[in-house]
């Protein structure tokens, strides 16, 4: 791959888990809003951004809640981009982009890929088919260039198995959450590090 290959890093609750993050050259991290042991408030997203430099992109994450709850949380924390896994409708998006943030799309896989801008997202997120799991997939089974130019893998990614997958499926970048943990909803640093150095390790 000639681009440099964007990494998020999800569902960080911490000073420590940003800071490895943003130090070890992850392009974004995401604070989680839905109901998941990852959660975190709006008021602890706000802290956590300000030690984000404007380079990296801070995203909430949101499943099948109100537009106004979506809107107010991500406008407290102050985060710069919004990723929905539910199952919103083009006019969602369409209000959120109105808004200026940078939207994506969180989707399951499954024999339908979807392509990128779809639903007026600027980048999606293909995941595994129960989202969220941390279960990995078979990303040789289906090819997977259609999904567009901005697309991320997710779902089961580790340090042990990032580069495989990137060099199989070829993705303009990668996501994970579960998979730089050390007990459920509790990030590793060292993880954090091991996986960002394997994702990049291809190039």
């Amino acid at each position: 791959m000639s681009q440099r290959l964007f990494i998020k890093i999800c569902g960080l609750r911490t000073e420590r888990d940003v800071d490895t993050a943003v130090e070890e050259g992850a392009d974004a991290i995401g604070f989680v809003f839905s109901d998941s042991p990852r959660r975190v408030s709006a008021g602890t997203a706000a802290k956590l951004c300000r030690r984000v430099p404007e380079n990296v992109l801070t995203v909430g994450v949101f499943r099948n809640q109100p537009l106004r709850d979506v809107r107010s949380l991500a406008n407290i924390a102050g985060v710069s981009g919004v990723q929905l896994h539910g199952q919103e409708g083009r006019g969602y998006y369409d209000d959120l982009a109105r808004e200026g943030w940078t939207l994506i799309r969180g989707t399951a896989f499954s024999d339908h890929v979807p392509r990128c801008g779809e639903m007026g997202e600027d980048i999606l997120l293909l995941d595994a088919p129960i989202p969220g799991s941390g279960t990995p997939w078979d990303w040789t089974r289906k090819h997977l260039t259609s999904p567009g130019e901005k697309w991320l893998l997710a779902g089961g990614l580790t340090p042990d198995n990032v580069q495989n997958a990137v060099e199989v499926t070829r993705p303009w970048g990668v996501d994970v959450s579960s998979g730089v943990e050390q007990s459920r909803g509790v990030k590793d640093p060292e993880l954090i590090t091991a996986f960002i150095k394997s994702a990049r390790a291809h190039a």
